[in-house]
Protein backbone atom coordinates (compact mmCIF):
# COMPACT_ATOMS: atom_id res chain seq x y z
CA UNK A 1 0.00 0.00 0.00
CA UNK A 2 1.62 3.41 -1.00
CA UNK A 3 1.64 6.57 0.99
CA UNK A 4 -0.63 9.76 1.00
CA UNK A 5 -0.50 11.42 -2.46
CA UNK A 6 -0.05 15.16 -3.22
CA UNK A 7 -3.51 16.89 -3.47
CA UNK A 8 -2.10 18.30 -7.16
CA UNK A 9 -2.15 14.33 -8.24
CA UNK A 10 -5.62 13.35 -6.95
CA UNK A 11 -7.70 16.81 -8.33
CA UNK A 12 -6.97 16.26 -12.12
CA UNK A 13 -8.45 12.36 -12.16
CA UNK A 14 -11.42 13.80 -9.78
CA UNK A 15 -12.46 16.47 -12.01
CA UNK A 16 -12.26 14.12 -14.86
CA UNK A 17 -14.71 11.85 -12.97
CA UNK A 18 -17.08 14.16 -11.89
CA UNK A 19 -17.14 16.19 -15.36
CA UNK A 20 -15.34 19.53 -14.25
CA UNK A 21 -11.94 19.19 -16.23
CA UNK A 22 -13.22 21.32 -18.88
CA UNK A 23 -14.75 23.76 -15.69
CA UNK A 24 -11.47 23.80 -14.53
CA UNK A 25 -9.20 24.48 -17.26
CA UNK A 26 -11.46 27.42 -18.08
CA UNK A 27 -10.89 28.97 -14.54
CA UNK A 28 -7.24 28.57 -15.41
CA UNK A 29 -8.42 30.60 -18.77
CA UNK A 30 -9.71 33.33 -16.08
CA UNK A 31 -6.03 33.59 -13.90
CA UNK A 32 -3.85 33.24 -16.84
CA UNK A 33 -5.85 36.07 -18.78
CA UNK A 34 -2.73 38.54 -18.05
CA UNK A 35 -0.37 36.32 -19.94
CA UNK A 36 -2.45 35.28 -22.68
CA UNK A 37 -4.08 39.07 -23.72
CA UNK A 38 -0.70 40.59 -23.08
CA UNK A 39 0.29 43.35 -21.06
CA UNK A 40 -1.69 45.72 -23.66
CA UNK A 41 -5.19 44.27 -23.03
CA UNK A 42 -4.17 43.25 -19.53
CA UNK A 43 -4.20 46.98 -18.38
CA UNK A 44 -7.69 47.60 -19.19
CA UNK A 45 -9.15 44.13 -19.10
CA UNK A 46 -10.24 41.81 -16.50
CA UNK A 47 -11.21 37.79 -16.83
CA UNK A 48 -13.74 37.24 -14.69
CA UNK A 49 -15.72 34.68 -14.72
CA UNK A 50 -15.67 30.97 -16.82
CA UNK A 51 -18.89 29.18 -17.90
CA UNK A 52 -20.29 26.65 -20.35
CA UNK A 53 -17.62 27.37 -22.60
CA UNK A 54 -17.69 31.18 -21.87
CA UNK A 55 -14.86 33.82 -20.57
CA UNK A 56 -16.43 36.82 -18.85
CA UNK A 57 -14.13 39.40 -19.36
CA UNK A 58 -14.45 43.10 -18.19
CA UNK A 59 -13.82 45.84 -20.18
CA UNK A 60 -12.61 49.62 -19.83
CA UNK A 61 -14.26 51.71 -21.96
CA UNK A 62 -15.89 51.85 -25.00
CA UNK A 63 -13.43 51.86 -27.27
CA UNK A 64 -11.25 49.50 -26.27
CA UNK A 65 -15.07 47.52 -25.97
CA UNK A 66 -14.93 47.94 -29.57
CA UNK A 67 -11.01 47.02 -29.98
CA UNK A 68 -11.51 43.74 -28.34
CA UNK A 69 -14.84 42.88 -30.51
CA UNK A 70 -12.28 42.31 -33.48
CA UNK A 71 -10.06 40.17 -31.57
CA UNK A 72 -12.79 37.86 -30.01
CA UNK A 73 -11.54 35.09 -32.51
CA UNK A 74 -7.66 35.42 -32.26
CA UNK A 75 -8.34 35.66 -28.16
CA UNK A 76 -10.25 32.64 -28.09
CA UNK A 77 -7.42 30.80 -30.38
CA UNK A 78 -4.71 31.92 -27.74
CA UNK A 79 -6.07 31.08 -24.64
CA UNK A 80 -7.37 27.39 -26.43
CA UNK A 81 -3.71 27.30 -27.56
CA UNK A 82 -2.61 28.20 -24.41
CA UNK A 83 -4.35 25.79 -22.39
CA UNK A 84 -3.65 23.10 -24.85
CA UNK A 85 -7.14 22.01 -25.72
CA UNK A 86 -10.41 23.73 -27.09
CA UNK A 87 -11.82 24.73 -23.41
CA UNK A 88 -12.99 28.45 -24.48
CA UNK A 89 -15.55 28.42 -27.20
CA UNK A 90 -16.02 32.39 -26.71
CA UNK A 91 -15.31 35.56 -25.18
CA UNK A 92 -18.16 37.60 -23.51
CA UNK A 93 -17.31 41.19 -22.86
CA UNK A 94 -18.83 42.95 -20.52
CA UNK A 95 -18.69 46.97 -19.27
CA UNK A 96 -16.53 47.67 -15.46
CA UNK A 97 -19.71 49.47 -14.79
CA UNK A 98 -17.03 52.10 -13.40
CA UNK A 99 -14.50 49.93 -11.17
CA UNK A 100 -10.79 51.19 -12.28
CA UNK A 101 -8.88 47.77 -13.49
CA UNK A 102 -5.59 49.37 -12.17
Amino acid sequence: MSGPRPLAAILPALFEQLGLAKTAEGWRAVSDWPAVAGPRLARHTRAVSFRDGTLAVEVEGSAWMHELGFLKRELVRNLNRHLGAEIVQDVRLVPTRGRSLR
